[in-house]
């Protein structure tokens, strides 16, 4: 793949960006697919009040409202089989999009089973980290994003934001979303390996990115800075 001169990729040619996951395992800085919520929307949230048929217990009607971090959590008096909650629980549900992603930790480390026996699964259940892509082309189903604010992107003026190309077909640009960095479930139905992933000199820079996001700021020694030098020298006005 070529990338334009004005890429933090351009700063690792001729080596590879995109390289095969020849594994075709979940790994660090593997390509994957996984439905990535919004998470920068109000959830919902499902509360049974009703049952067409009193006696039945596997399923009911619910009342549909915005979950807000405000309001009080009352359990509720209509037990439902196919939504039990416990102490503290509710339901929610956030809009979410198949979305190619990138790996930044594998599978967490699982706990031995003699110290989690009798406790909920999901106290210890192993995850893994991942950042979603988004499409940078406008069209009639996607609202894309500003060409001028694309620029910036890729001139690494923000560190939550990361220009790419992805190596299959679908949208010719995309932008990582370092600040939607999010743990998903590590069961196969919960994600997709793509053929593809970062080559270790990419992985390297996107480290950085997440550590400038994070902390502020990267090593005297990143690339970063050697490229913030050439955009500000050749590229900014």
């Amino acid at each position: 793949m070529m990338f334009p001169d004005d890429s933090l990729q351009s700063i690792i040619q001729p080596s590879d960006w995109w390289i095969k996951n020849e594994s075709k395992k979940l790994c660090r800085g593997a390509l994957v697919f996984v439905f990535a919520p919004h998470v920068d929307q109000i959830p919902y949230t499902f509360e049974p009040v009703g049952r067409s048929v009193p006696t039945e217990h596997t399923s009911a009607t619910v009342m549909v409202s915005p979950l807000k971090i405000g309001q009080p959590l009352n359990k509720t008096n209509l037990p439902v089989a196919a939504m039990t909650t416990f102490e503290g629980e509710v339901w929610a549900a956030y809009r979410a999009k198949k979305r190619p992603s990138l790996v930044f930790s594998s599978e967490s480390i699982p706990v031995h089973k003699a110290l989690t026996r009798g406790k909920p699964n999901h106290a210890t259940s192993p995850t893994f980290l991942a950042a979603p892509y988004y499409g940078i082309d406008q069209n009639g189903k996607r609202a894309g994003y500003n060409p001028e604010f694309v620029e910036r992107v890729r001139h690494c003026e923000y560190p939550q934001f990361h220009w790419d190309k992805l190596p299959m077909s679908g949208n010719k640009e995309s932008l990582l979303r370092l600040d939607h960095l999010q743990p998903f479930g590590v069961h196969h139905d919960s994600y997709a390996v793509s053929d593809y992933m970062l080559s270790a000199d990419a992985m390297d820079i996107l480290d950085d990115l997440l550590r400038w996001l994070i902390w502020g700021g990267v090593s005297a020694e990143s690339m970063i800075l050697a490229y913030r030098e050439l955009i500000e020298s050749n590229f900014d006005s």
